[in-house]
């Protein structure tokens, strides 16, 4: 089992940025693939990133240039940072992280809200 917990969303206007951070706690050591998902209104879940503890990452192509996710290792952290937002960002985002043998598992979630 971990724990996640996110941190960072809010209330931004169009073209600003913000940091997400999510913290993991627990089973940590079979922490493998980290990322975010998001959920806008109406809409289905969609992953936004990934990061391997490699540090391999990957985006969807709809924030690809504009997000920038990293992870430390030695703090069980991953951090989604957001540049040139735009109000089709507003959504609720998930932390996420795959444990080995164990299947993902996901955060409460933080809003972001994009105001045009």
């Amino acid at each position: 089992q971990v724990h996640l917990v996110e941190s960072g969303g809010g209330l931004v206007q169009t073209g600003g940025s913000l940091r997400l951070s999510c913290a993991a706690s627990g089973s940590t050591l079979s922490i493998d693939t980290m990322g975010w998902d998001r959920q806008a209104p109406g809409k289905q879940r969609e992953l936004v990133a990934t990061i391997t503890s490699g540090g391999s990452s990957n985006y969807a192509d709809s924030v690809k240039g504009r997000f920038t996710i990293s992870r430390d290792n030695a703090k069980n952290t991953v951090h989604l940072q957001m540049d040139s937002l735009n109000p089709e960002d507003t959504a609720v985002y998930y932390c996420r992280t795959y444990l080995l043998g164990l299947g993902t598992y996901w955060g409460q979630g933080t809003q972001v809200t994009v105001s045009s």
